[in-house]
C-alpha cells in the first residue's frame, strides 16, 4: 500500500509531464482510430448499397461496353424463357445547390422476385402511378426529409447537361435496416423514365439474375452464354469486391501515415515512462536497498503506464470518433474525384475500429515503456544510486546501439529491396528504417554536441561550455528526447516531399496531356472519370467552327474484363499532340502509326505495372461483338488513374463497339484565336445546351484542385504528426530541466544569476533542437524517397519524380529549435525565481 501511495503522489506532482502524455497517446489513438472509421464508413456504404440494389439477385449480365441493348432482355425473358430476371438503368443524377442522387430504373412488375424494396411498394397507386405516369419517383422518407421534398412535390434533377423534374409519387420501405442503408441518396424511377433522363433509350445498364444453386443454376449460365457470346456474367456480390479492391491502395495508405503518428507517439510514451524511471531512480534504489522486490517495483511502474494507456486512449478513441466525422469526408471526396460515386451522410460508431484503436493504444503504449521498466528493475541497488554510473553506462552503451542501427538499417533496405514483398514489405522497411536511423542519434549527439560550442560563444563566461557539456553528460535523458524529435519531424519532412514532389509531376503530366486551347464536356457531371456522352446532334453543330486548326474527340467507358473493370479511353487526336504524350515505354514516334490505325493500343503506366505488361505485349478486351487483341504500342505516364487506362484510337473503337458518341472535344485555335473567341463561338451555337466549356488554362486549375484535394487528407494527417513532434518534445525537455532542478540549484548557490540560468537552459535545449534538426533532415529525405520509389510504387503503379523543396528543410530546422527553446522557457523561469536553499533539498 506505501508503495501504490507513492506511486500515486508522484503522478499528481507532476501533472503536466503526464498530461503531455496523455496528449500523445490521445493524438495517436485518435488519428488511428479517425482513419480506421472513415475507410470502414466508406467500405460499409459501398458493400450495403450494393447489396441492396443487387437484392436476391445471384448474378448481374453486363456488356462490353458501359450499356446493353434492352433487346437482349427481352429475348432472355421471352425467347429463353429466364424469367427471374429484372432489367436496371442505373446512373447519376444532381440536385442542383443540393445533392447527388444515385438514379435506378427498374421494371416494377418484374422486380418482385428479386429486390426487396420493390416488392414492398406502398400502395396500388403508387405502383400504378410509377408505371403510368411519366417522370414520377420513390425515395426514402429521411431523404426527402432531408431533400425538404414532400409526398407529390417536385424536384428538379440534372444530366448530361438537361434539367429534368421528378414527382415524387411515394416512399421506399426497405424490410430492414441494412437495405435502408445502403438505399440512402437512391432515387427510384421506372426504366422508362430513367433511360430518358440518362438519354438510354433502348440501352440499360445491367440485368439481374436469381439462380438457383447447382445443376439447373448452371444450365441456364451455359445457355445464356452460348446465345449471347459478347455479354459477361459476373456474381451479384462481385461489384462490391471490385469496388472495395478499387479503393483499396488509397485506405492502405491512410492507414499507414496514421500508424506512423502512432510511432511518433510511442516514442512519446517511451520518453515519459524514461524520464519517470529516471526521475525516481534514487527512490527506487533506497526501496530495492530496503528489500522490495524488482517485481514489486516494475509492477508500481507498469501500473502507473498503464493507467496513463487507459486515460490516453479513452480520450484519443473520443477524438478519433470527432475527427472522423471530417477525414470521411474528404476520403468520400477523394474516392468521388478518383474512383466512383458514393455518399456518406453520418459516420457510424464502429465497435471494429475502437477495438483496434484501444488495443493499438494500450499495447503501443505498454511495448514503449518495456525498455524504461526493465531498466527500473535490472540494475542492481547500488548502481541505480548513482547517477554517474547511470550516465557512464549510456556513453559506453552509445557505439553498441548505433551498431545495432546500422544493422538494422541494413536490414530494412534489403526489404525495401524485395519487390514481391509488396506494400507490406514496403511499409515494414520504412519502419525499420526509422527505428534503425532513431538508434544512431544518442552516438551522434556525442559527437556533435562539442562541436556546435562556437555557435553558443554569445554566452558569457562558460555557460556556452557548460550547456554544451551538459547535453554530453546527460545524454541518458537527451539522447532519447533528441531521437523522438527526430523521428517526428521527419516524419513531416517526408510526407511533405512526397506531396511536392507528386504535385511538380502532375504539373508537368498535365502540360504534356492538355494541349487543346478549349476543351468540352457536358455540364454536371463532376464525379469520378467518366462521364455521359455528349448530345449527337450538339456535337454536329459545334464540330466545325471558325479559328480552329484542329479538332480531338474522346470518349472513356468501363470494359469489364476477366481481370476486372477497366478504363478504355478512345482518342483521336493530332499527331503533334500525341508526340507530345510522355512514354516510360517506347516513343510517341513508334507508336503514332499503330495507334492512329487502330492496329495497337497504348497503355498506361499503372495497368502495366499491375498486369505485368510491356510494350510489344498483347491485350485481349471484350467487345458487343466478340473478344479482339491488340499489341501494345507503348506504356505513357499517367496520373488519373491508379487502376490504369487502356488507350485506343477512335477509329478502332468505333469498329469494335459500334459506338459513335464523344464525351470530350478538344478545339486547338489557329493563330490569333483567342480562348474566349473560341468560347464564344461555341456557347453561339450550342444554344440551351448546358454543357461545360473549359480554357486550358482553368483545366489545369481544376485538375490541380482534384489533386489538392486529393492529398488534404495527407496534409491533415502530416499536421497532426507535427502536433504530436511538438508535444513530444516539449515533455521530454521540460522533464529534463525539471530533473535537474538540484544541479541547476547549486549553480545558483555558487554564483549564477537569474538571467545565466535561462542562458545555460535555452543554450542547451538549442543544442538539442539543432542536432535534431540537422539529423531530421536526411531521415527525412529517406523517407520521402521511400514513399515515392516503394510505397507510392507499389500502391497506384506510378512513377514520381523527385523535388527537393529547401522551404520544407527550413521549416523542419525551425519546427525542431522552436519546440527546444518553447520547452525551456517554464523550467528557465521555475529555476530563476526558486530559492536555492529550497531547490538543494532531497526529492522523495
Amino acid at each position: 500500500m506505501i508503495l501504490w501511495r507513492a506511486g500515486w503522489r508522484h503522478m499528481l506532482r507532476h501533472p503536466w509531464q503526464n498530461l503531455l502524455a496523455l496528449i500523445g497517446i490521445a493524438l495517436g489513438v485518435g488519428v488511428v482510430t479517425a482513419v480506421d472509421l472513415a475507410n470502414e464508413s466508406a467500405v460499409r456504404s459501398f458493400r450495403f448499397s450494393a447489396t441492396a440494389l443487387a437484392g436476391k439477385a445471384t448474378h448481374t449480365i453486363a456488356g462490353g461496353a458501359s450499356s446493353l441493348d434492352e433487346e437482349i432482355y427481352r429475348k432472355l425473358r421471352v425467347d429463353l424463357g429466364v424469367r427471374s430476371c429484372a432489367p436496371v438503368v442505373e446512373g447519376t443524377v444532381y440536385i442542383p445547390g443540393k445533392h447527388s442522387l444515385r438514379l435506378i430504373g427498374i421494371d416494377p412488375l418484374a422486380e418482385s422476385s428479386l429486390r426487396t424494396f420493390s416488392s414492398r411498394f406502398p400502395g396500388k397507386g403508387v405502383l400504378k402511378k410509377l408505371i403510368a405516369m411519366p417522370y414520377t419517383a420513390l425515395l426514402l422518407p429521411e431523404t426527402s426529409h432531408r431533400l425538404e421534398i414532400g409526398k407529390g412535390g417536385t424536384f428538379s434533377v440534372e444530366t448530361q447537361g438537361k434539367r429534368h423534374e421528378l414527382v415524387l409519387a411515394g416512399f421506399l420501405e426497405p424490410d430492414n435496416d441494412l437495405t435502408r442503408t445502403g438505399l440512402e441518396w437512391v432515387v427510384v424511377t421506372d426504366i422508362a423514365t430513367a433511360q430518358e433522363i440518362l438519354a438510354l433509350e433502348g440501352k440499360i445498364s445491367r440485368i439481374d439474375l436469381h439462380l438457383s444453386e447447382g445443376t439447373e443454376g448452371d444450365a441456364v449460365l451455359k445457355l445464356i452464354q452460348s446465345n449471347f457470346p459478347g455479354i459477361k456474367i459476373t456474381p451479384a456480390g462481385a461489384r462490391a469486391g471490385a469496388l472495395d479492391r478499387m479503393t483499396k491502395a488509397f485506405r492502405l495508405n491512410l492507414t499507414a501515415l496514421s500508424l506512423l503518428v502512432l510511432v511518433v507517439g510511442m516514442f512519446l510514451i517511451y520518453n515519459t515512462t524514461t524520464f519517470s524511471v529516471i526521475r525516481r531512480r534514487r527512490f527506487l534504489g533506497l526501496l530495492r536497498a530496503i528489500g522490495v522486490t524488482r517485481t514489486e517495483i516494475f509492477m508500481l511502474v507498469f501500473a502507473e503506464v498503464a493507467l496513463l494507456a487507459l486515460l490516453g486512449t479513452a480520450a484519443g478513441l473520443l477524438f478519433g470518433v470527432v475527427l472522423g466525422q471530417n477525414l470521411t469526408y474528404l476520403v468520400t471526396r477523394t474516392i468521388n474525384d478518383l474512383y466512383f460515386v458514393m455518399d456518406i451522410q453520418d459516420v457510424r460508431i464502429l465497435p471494429n475500429s475502437l477495438l483496434k484503436g484501444a488495443l493499438l493504444g494500450i499495447g503501443g503504449t505498454l511495448v514503449a515503456a518495456l525498455p524504461p521498466l526493465r531498466e527500473a528493475t535490472a540494475a542492481p541497488p547500488r548502481a541505480v544510486l548513482s547517477r554517474a554510473n547511470l550516465e557512464a553506462s549510456y556513453r559506453r552503451r552509445a557505439p553498441q546501439t548505433a551498431v545495432v542501427g546500422l544493422i538494422v538499417l541494413i536490414v530494412a533496405t534489403g526489404i525495401l529491396a524485395v519487390q514481391s514483398w509488396g506494400l507490406v514489405g514496403g511499409f515494414a522497411g520504412l519502419f525499420l528504417l526509422i527505428i534503425g536511423y532513431a538508434f544512431l542519434v544518442p552516438t551522434t549527439v556525442l559527437v556533435l554536441a562539442p562541436l556546435s560550442r562556437p555557435l553558443l560563444s554569445i554566452l558569457p563566461g562558460p555557460l556556452g561550455r557548460m550547456a554544451a557539456r551538459g547535453v554530453v553528460v546527460s545524454l541518458s535523458r537527451t539522447g532519447v528526447a533528441t531521437a523522438a524529435l527526430v523521428v517526428a519531424v521527419s516524419a513531416g519532412i517526408g510526407v511533405g516531399i512526397m506531396v511536392g514532389s507528386f504535385r511538380l509531376t502532375v504539373e508537368r503530366w498535365l502540360e504534356s496531356w492538355l494541349k487543346a486551347d478549349v476543351y468540352v464536356t457536358t455540364a454536371g457531371t463532376g464525379s469520378g472519370r467518366q462521364k455521359p456522352p455528349l448530345d449527337a446532334e450538339l456535337v454536329d453543330r459545334i464540330r466545325h467552327l471558325p479559328g480552329v486548326a484542329f479538332i480531338s474527340f474522346t470518349r472513356r467507358i468501363s470494359v469489364e474484363t476477366p481481370e476486372g473493370p477497366v478504363d478504355l479511353l478512345a482518342m483521336e487526336q493530332s499527331r503533334d499532340t500525341f508526340m507530345g504524350y510522355r512514354f516510360t515505354e517506347g516513343t510517341g514516334a513508334d507508336a503514332w502509326a499503330p495507334f492512329s490505325t487502330g492496329t495497337a493500343i497504348i497503355i498506361s503506366e499503372p495497368y502495366a505495372y499491375r498486369h505485368k505488361l510491356h510494350a510489344g505485349d498483347r491485350v485481349t478486351l471484350p467487345a458487343p461483338g466478340g473478344t479482339f487483341s491488340l499489341p501494345i504500342a507503348g506504356v505513357f505516364y499517367d496520373y488519373g488513374s491508379d487502376a490504369g487506362v487502356i488507350a485506343i484510337s477512335r477509329s478502332a473503337y468505333i469498329r469494335y463497339w459500334h459506338d459513335r458518341s464523344v464525351d470530350g472535344i478538344g478545339y486547338y485555335a489557329q493563330p490569333g484565336v483567342t480562348s474566349n473567341m473560341l468560347d464564344a463561338e461555341i456557347r453561339a451555337r450550342s444554344g440551351t445546351s448546358s454543357i461545360n466549356i473549359i480554357p486550358n488554362r482553368e483545366l489545369k486549375k481544376m485538375s490541380l484542385a482534384v489533386f489538392d484535394r486529393t492529398f488534404a487528407i495527407t496534409n491533415v494527417l502530416r499536421f497532426v504528426i507535427i502536433i504530436v513532434a511538438f508535444v513530444g518534445i516539449l515533455s521530454a525537455l521540460m522533464a529534463i530541466q525539471v530533473e535537474r532542478a538540484r544541479e541547476l540549484a547549486v549553480a545558483r548557490a555558487v554564483g549564477l544569476t537569474p538571467g545565466q540560468v535561462w542562458g545555460l537552459v535555452c543554450g542547451e535545449t538549442f543544442i538539442i533542437g539543432l542536432i535534431a534538426g540537422l539529423l531530421s533532415l536526411p531521415l527525412g529525405i529517406l523517407q520521402a524517397l521511400v514513399l515515392i520509389r516503394v510505397i507510392n510504387r507499389r500502391s497506384f503503379g506510378w512513377t514520381m519524380e523527385f523535388s527537393l523543396d529547401p522551404a520544407l528543410l527550413l521549416q523542419a530546422m525551425v519546427l525542431a529549435i522552436s519546440a527546444a527553446l518553447l520547452a525551456a522557457i517554464y523550467p528557465s523561469f521555475a529555476m530563476s525565481r526558486t530559492s536555492p536553499a529550497l531547490a538543494l533539498k532531497e526529492e522523495e
